[in-house]
């Protein structure tokens, strides 16, 4: 049980309050006076926590499939950030403008709340999701929070350490300021060696790291920078697209991406800056520490996280691959980035991927409200990833995934479709896909 103090800190702070019971939310209400921030709902009410990729996309879909469904999307940051095409973007191949979108013109247009707060606690026994305005009561909740970084395994509890490599050497995974951050670090370096770590486990986009070392290479080059780039992976190769990133590091960058396999990290040394790993030890001049990940806060707070055969948290929520419907609850539905590998398939943590399932879960929420739900598997989402591979001239390589379900073996299968010949043409579709993706949500 939290304190008094501790409680109402942190609801000042906007702070989580993970693992929080119900009678603590009690004394929240009672103490800091928590009160309704919206009228009773006078019917169905949606509330999808989180503004990313899944939560823009399951906003607007369920308003579309139908128009008395009261539809509440609360996200912490005041402005939409894409993390895809971020990785061009520290390259300066497209603006500023080109990732970040106003959150209020689909709200509006599409007639669902937008609610600028953070989640701080969330009550499944009394579906209600609590910010530090008040709390606001649901039929149905979606969490569509993205992810969160896992520091332990580098630094065991000792968060001064975590904050210290989050603050100097940002993982930029998350949208935000880190990547302003990152891109100064890139633009500002002069020699010497500069260290990306590639995630082990499962982690947001699994191309990104190499796209992005790419990315990095090109500004180095452009800047006439004396150094290289050295990729820590954890995996015995570059995957998925590994033809086309190896062809980029050998043909593009030569001499200027050093990609070491088989590198799990042992131990960050930030003072020392040096980075001991099961490949050897690395010393680097600045970095870009991409910790091992898991699904956002929200869902340790819902208590919908998987267990594995041993009974601990694997990291990543707990819900059917079909439906999205969170395996603990019917009434919760988790979506995007935190979900966990299910019915023999991983499906990857990615924009494209998150804005398809989005599509998936309004229709089978509107389905049930209107007492005509999907057949499960009858929908599957699918995902599309470019990647840069050179900035001059542009140049791309792409993935295409398609899923189906087989009933009677209770299995999903994944058809990729890979080119790995770079193109200028491919380079082009980037911007198409990515507009594109951006109009379904935002226009």
């Amino acid at each position: 049980m939290i304190s008094r103090r501790d409680l109402l800190l942190s609801i000042g702070a906007g702070g989580a309050l993970l693992g929080t019971s119900r009678s603590s939310f009690a004394a929240a209400e009672r103490v800091g006076k928590m009160e309704a921030m919206l009228p009773p709902a006078k019917g169905n009410r949606v509330v999808i926590c989180g503004g990313g990729w899944a939560g823009l996309t399951v906003a607007k879909y369920l308003r579309r499939e139908n128009q008395n469904i009261e539809v509440v999307l609360i996200e912490r940051n005041p402005s939409f950030f894409s993390c895809p095409i971020s990785n061009p973007w520290l390259a300066d191949l497209v603006n500023l403008e080109f990732l970040m979108h106003d959150y209020n013109q689909p709200a509006s247009k599409y007639g669902y709340r937008f609610i600028n707060q953070p989640v701080v606690g969330i009550e499944r026994d009394r579906k209600r999701v609590y910010t530090p305005q008040g709390y606001i009561d649901y039929t149905f909740l979606v969490i569509a929070s993205g992810i969160r970084y896992n520091y332990a395994p580098w630094f065991g509890e000792d968060k001064d350490l975590a904050r210290q490599a989050k603050l100097n050497y940002p993982g930029a995974m998350i949208p935000g300021s880190e990547h302003l951050a990152l891109k100064r670090k890139i633009k500002d370096f002069e020699e010497g060696e500069f260290v990306m770590t590639v995630p082990p486990g499962l982690y947001r986009c699994p191309p990104a790291p190499y796209e992005r070392a790419c990315m990095i290479a090109e500004v180095f080059r452009r800047n006439k920078v004396k150094g290289k780039i050295i990729i820590l992976d954890p995996k015995e190769d570059i995957a998925p697209k590994g033809p086309g990133f190896r062809a980029a590091f050998e043909q593009v960058y030569l001499g200027m991406i050093e990609y070491v396999p088989r590198a799990t990290v042992r131990e960050v040394d930030l003072a020392g800056k040096v980075i001991k790993t099961t490949a050897g030890d690395f010393k680097f001049k600045d970095a870009n520490l991409i910790p091992p990940q898991q699904a956002n806060d929200l869902v340790w707070m819902a208590d919908l996280i998987a267990k594995d055969k041993e009974g601990k948290p694997t990291g990543w929520a707990d819900q059917d691959p079909l439906t999205f419907q969170a395996k603990a609850d019917p009434n919760v539905f988790l979506v995007g980035d935190v979900i966990s590998p299910a019915l023999g398939v991983t499906y990857p943590k990615s924009g494209h991927q998150a804005n398809a399932q989005g599509k998936i879960v309004a229709k089978f929420i509107a389905g049930r409200i209107a007492g005509k739900e999907p057949k499960p598997g009858s929908l599957m989402p699918d995902n599309t990833c470019y990647s840069m591979v050179n900035g001059s001239p542009q140049e791309a390589i792409v993935i295409n995934v398609s899923y189906e379900y087989s009933e009677s073996e209770k299995k999903i299968t994944p058809k990729a479709r890979t080119i790995n010949d770079r193109s200028e043409a491919l380079a082009k579709a980037t911007y198409e896909w990515a507009r594109a993706i951006y109009r379904d949500m935002f226009i």
